[in-house]
């Protein structure tokens, strides 16, 4: 509540009408001295979004436990006992990528110690002892005699081997700290130049996602850039823009389901405010999400690693069985009707998100400098 010195003169600072009690009965604003100390500023926006009165806490009580409740009571009218949907989805996301970017919620780990090298290279034959141990395999597979105990250790060791070559084989790719050298290629092509001069002549739709992405490589490369500072840049690009891609999604989940919903019975705001319930509880659980996942970090005590890693898990199946909670209780359709109706439009919703995302992983790239 709001412990500000009330003002001794009656007449109200915002509209003039005279003050008999502590509001204003013309415009409703209290009669509290003008001047504050900074502090006031911090405290104010808190009270705004978290109601002191009770209705913030009762809202996120709600929303996590009551799948579909928040959105079935306000389409019902009754529009003062919570938080209004677009407000709640602000301040839950403000509140969310803040901490996000205060405390990242992962890290990308790119060096290892001596200790680490030493045991990676201790798994992996070298070229020559590879050819070597090869051509004694192959030696003795050639015997008659062969007993299975034999024949098994023989081919255990010869996919060893194999594995090994893979490992080289792949292992400059996977090298995080080198750089993108001369060497480096993008389709078979090692300059702008050359790839430039093959697709000339061959331009398709693809070109206008490939080219793009294409160059920013060779850009890439001409300036020497290592590996690990391209997925840690893209990893920042692409978390600071995804809460721009889940704005821009919420017109686009609430008009699926406004298309798989009777048009007369439901109007497309009604479908807009259980998307921003439902979008505020996401990202509440990712919060919730993150914050377990950081504990489990910190924490290495085997007993409290399995709680953490069965809450993470049980934290990811209950926001997929949510919206189908939430889904049932606002429509009101029959319980086989509303599964096949909510899995039509969780499946269409993912893979649009999915290629959203992937849009958004595309603009990080080109956005990586």
């Amino acid at each position: 509540m709001n412990h500000s010195k009330l003002r001794s003169d009656k007449n109200c600072l915002n509209c003039g009408h005279i003050v008999e009690e502590n509001f204003c009965p013309h415009c409703g604003q209290k009669n509290t001295e003008s001047k504050k100390p900074f502090h006031y500023l911090i405290t104010q926006f808190i009270e705004d979004f978290t109601h002191y009165d009770g209705h913030f806490w009762g809202t996120i009580k709600n929303l996590l436990l009551k799948p579909g409740k928040l959105t079935e009571i306000y389409l019902a009218g009754k529009r003062q006992q919570f938080v209004p949907p677009i407000k709640l989805y602000i301040f839950i996301s403000f509140i969310t990528f803040f901490l996000f970017a205060l405390f990242p919620p992962f890290s990308i780990q790119f060096n290892f110690d001596k200790k680490d090298k030493a045991w990676i290279e201790s798994q992996m034959f070298s070229n020559e002892n590879r050819t070597s141990a090869q051509k004694l395999i192959d030696s003795i597979k050639t015997q008659t005699n062969l007993k299975l105990e034999d024949s098994l250790a023989l081919q255990k060791v010869s996919d060893l081997i194999n594995e090994s070559a893979a490992r080289k084989t792949f292992d400059p790719i996977f090298d995080l700290n080198s750089k993108i050298d001369e060497n480096s290629s993008i389709l078979g092509f090692k300059t702008r130049e050359s790839y430039d001069s093959a697709f000339t002549k061959r331009f398709s739709f693809l070109d206008y996602v490939r080219t793009p992405l294409v160059h920013k490589f060779f850009e890439l490369k001409e300036k020497g850039v290592s590996k690990s500072a391209i997925i840690q840049n893209l990893a920042d690009v692409f978390f600071h823009n995804l809460p721009k891609a889940l704005f821009i999604y919420l017109p686009i989940f609430a008009f699926f389901l406004w298309l798989f919903h009777d048009k007369k019975k439901w109007w497309y705001f009604e479908h807009g405010v259980f998307t921003l319930h439902y979008f505020s509880f996401l990202l509440l659980n990712i919060l919730l999400f993150s914050l377990f996942y950081k504990i489990n970090d910190l924490i290495q005590i085997k007993f409290l690693n399995v709680i953490l890693y069965l809450l993470l898990t049980a934290l990811t199946i209950y926001s997929v069985l949510y919206f189908f909670i939430a889904h049932r209780r606002v429509y009101h359709s029959h319980g086989m009707v509303s599964f096949i109706k909510g899995s039509v439009l969780f499946t269409i919703n993912f893979i649009v998100f999915l290629l959203l995302v992937m849009g958004l992983g595309i603009v990080s790239f080109l956005m990586v400098h």
